[in-house]
Order: C-alpha cells, then structure tokens, then sequence
C-alpha cells in the first residue's frame, strides 16, 4: 500500500466538509461502486528475513539494495518507483514486510502468472542480497521493528499503543495475501458483501499459516488475525452484514476515530479517541478536506475492506505459490452470482466464527463441515474461471490435507471446538 509522504497545499486546503451527511454520502459514492464484475486483483506480502539467520534482523541498506529501483519513496524518497517487470507494484509495509500488488485483469489465468514472475523476480533480487522471503503470515522470531521513518506511521504507532501491542505486531510482524474483486451489480452488492463475510471465517481456518510468534507457539492457528483484532476493535473487526452495506460502513468510517491528521512537519498525531464525525464538528485545529477522509478510510483495516471494490483482506500469508489456491477459491467462488448466493447457502453455519477460525482453525468442527462443502463448490467452479488445469487438484489436496491433519489433532486430543 502507497502512503502519501508530505501532502500536498492543495490536499491540505481542497474541498471542506461541512457536515456529516456530506461525508456519509461521499464515503458510500467512492467505496461502493457498481459494474459488472469481471476485473481481478491480488496483493502479497511477505516478512524479510536474513538468508543465513532467519531470527536476525537484517540490514536495512541490504533491503534498499536489492528493491531500487522499485522501492517505494516510503523507503527511498528520490526513488523512481519503476514497476516490477509484469507490473505489479511494490510496497513496503512499517517493519520491513515487502508488498506487490497487481494490475486489474479479467483473466485469471494472466493474473496468477504475470504476478507469479513478479515474485520470483522480487525473490532473486532479495536473495542477491542474502535475504529471503518469509513463509508465514507472522514473523516466527522477531519483535515487531519499525523501519519506516513516515509520519503516517509514527503517528498510527503511538495510537495503536494507548490499546496494546496488537498494533505494533500488525504493522511490522505480519504479512497476508489478499483478493481484490468487483463489487457487481448495485442490486447484487448486498449479496456479495455477506457472502464474502460468511464466507471468511471458512477461508480463515483452511489457509491459517500464522502459529508462532517470539519464537514460540501462541495456541492460534492464525496470530495474525489475533494481532488485527487486538490492534483497535472499531478499525479491524469485521463490518456488519445488512442490506445497505454502503451506508452501514460510511457510518462506521465516521465514527471510527482518527489516528492522524496530515500536516507540514513530521508531528501527526492526534488526541486519542477523536472520530471523524467529531473532526467534522471541529475537535480538530483545521476543518477536515475530502482528501482528509479518503486518508481516513485508507486506516481502517477489517477483513473485507470496500474501496471501490472488495479488498479480501482475512488470509495469511502462505509457502511458495500456495497463494495461489485461496486466492483461485476466492475468485471461482465470486465468478457467477448464482454461485455467490450458494455460497451464502453453505457458509450460513460458520458466519461470524470469526476468533474460533484464528484460534482454533479445522478443528472447530463446525467450520471443518462447512469447508467440506465450500471447497466442493470452488473445485467445480474452478474449471469455469479459466485457471491454470492442475489448480483445482492442488486446492483439493489442500484441503483434503488440511482437514485429516485437524481430525488427527481432535481425535489425539479429544478436543471438540463445535
């Protein structure tokens, strides 16, 4: 994800709001937008880590090294940013973790491989430098470790440490894989938006990669969602599912409380617990400008964010190109709305199981049925999405895997997490 450096005069003096149903009304117009859905997305993150000693901290000249000339200006601010060769950016994310992020494209099949080169190249020029891409969606060894010098960070930091270190740990110790789709048809966003949320926690407990943390095991399949949802409860946990998702989500978006405000000088902090409703209502020095907010919204992070289209933000970061099989899933499930609406039909059981999906993964057995069924489903959609032959072997060995090793530990146990 980019992050504005120093804005901009006109940023900081553009169009005002004066009130919050003009806020309200904007936030559902730019987040919420209707097509029909056929463009596809991903973007990967990876934590860093020394080739030879992978609990060491590595050296931060050796990570400019090998991105320049793709660095982002978060990390080089006269780089030129160039694109990676396929054309996926790069981004740098606070603790070092690496980030590229596709172009939109129709074709499954053109995006998994274009950003699979971009990977492996990523890969060679980080191994050039004796380091290595990490292949959980935690940090397993290391304390969370800010090298991003950015107001935007600093700013979210000292927020996000009046709650505990969730923040901290999301910021520099985590890493996921997340699909970006289409919102749809207007009167099939509502649709779309409680069968993405219902189908989350599923997804969550097959694809959850992320168990040590410090260097020890934490009893969490997933610690990095137990991280975002500890980081600031209104900004990481899941939007509510009703019929108007555009409107229920820009009142959260007002009521969610700033944790910057932009400014000239390295200082953007703000007092604690000031919503933007109450920034709009002037708690804060200046009037708020609609750049202000579109900046606000980019700090809210739940497990399905809108941004004009559906940012699917719950999965862990996984091994080699295993990313490639929550995100085919993801989209072979979204692919035809009639499926969508089976979707919703399947995942009714396990909807909101949310802290059981992180904690407990496949062995809640309530989402171990409920993933027999959906990964059924996108096996047999696989086929209608254009993606690569093999695709749905290897998502059904997966889950196959996935589900007896769960078994396994409940029966050697005999802990039933129904």
């Amino acid at each position: 994800m980019s992050v504005s450096l120093s804005p901009t005069a006109t940023e900081l003096s553009g169009p005002r709001i004066r009130t919050r149903a003009e806020a309200e009304a904007y936030v559902a117009s730019v987040c919420f937008k209707h097509g029909p859905p056929t463009l596809l997305g991903v973007e990967l993150e990876w934590t860093v880590h020394p080739v030879h000693d992978p609990a060491a901290p590595f050296e931060l000249v050796d990570l400019i090294t090998a991105l320049e000339p793709h660095a982002p200006q978060s990390l080089v601010p006269d780089s030129t940013h160039q694109p990676l060769p396929n054309g996926s950016v790069l981004t740098v994310e606070p603790g070092g973790q690496v980030e590229i992020s596709s172009l939109p494209t129709s074709s499954m099949a053109s995006l998994f491989n274009s950003v699979t080169a971009d990977a492996d190249y990523l890969q060679r020029r980080l191994a050039e430098r004796g380091l290595a891409m990490g292949t959980e969606g935690t940090d397993p060894w290391r304390p969370p470790r800010r090298i991003l010098q950015v107001p935007r960070y600093t700013a979210m930091e000292t927020a996000f440490d009046r709650i505990g270190i969730g923040g901290r740990l999301m910021m520099c110790s985590t890493a996921g894989v997340q699909v970006c789709l289409d919102m749809g048809e207007r009167h099939r966003v509502a649709a779309r938006w409680a069968a993405l949320h219902s189908l989350g926690p599923v997804m969550l407990a097959v694809f959850a990669n992320s168990p040590r943390l410090f260097g020890k095991r934490t009893g969490w399949s997933s610690t990095r969602t137990q991280c975002l949802l500890r980081t600031d409860p209104v900004r990481t946990h899941p939007a509510p599912v009703t019929p108007d998702p555009a409107g229920s989500w820009a009142r959260r978006a007002l009521d969610t409380p700033v944790v910057c405000m932009r400014r000239e000088g390295p200082d953007w902090s703000v007092p604690n617990g000031i919503t933007f409703a109450e920034w709009i209502n002037g708690a804060l020095p200046r009037p708020p400008t609609l750049s202000d907010l579109d900046y606000h919204l980019s700090t809210l992070f739940p497990p399905v964010r809108p941004r004009g289209y559906f940012e699917v933000r719950y999965l862990d970061t996984q091994p080699g190109q295993d990313w490639m099989l929550p995100a085919a899933a993801v989209i072979a499930l979204f692919h035809d709305e009639a499926v969508v609406d089976e979707v919703l039909e399947r995942t009714s059981p396990a909807a909101g199981r949310w802290v059981h999906a992180a904690k407990h993964g496949l062995a809640d057995t309530t989402l171990a049925r409920t993933a027999e069924s959906v990964f059924e489903l996108a096996c047999q959609q696989l086929s209608n999405c254009g993606c690569p032959p093999e695709l749905a072997g290897r998502l059904a060995d997966f889950v196959d895997r996935r589900l007896r090793d769960a078994a396994l530990i409940a029966d050697r146990t005999g802990v039933d997490h129904a």
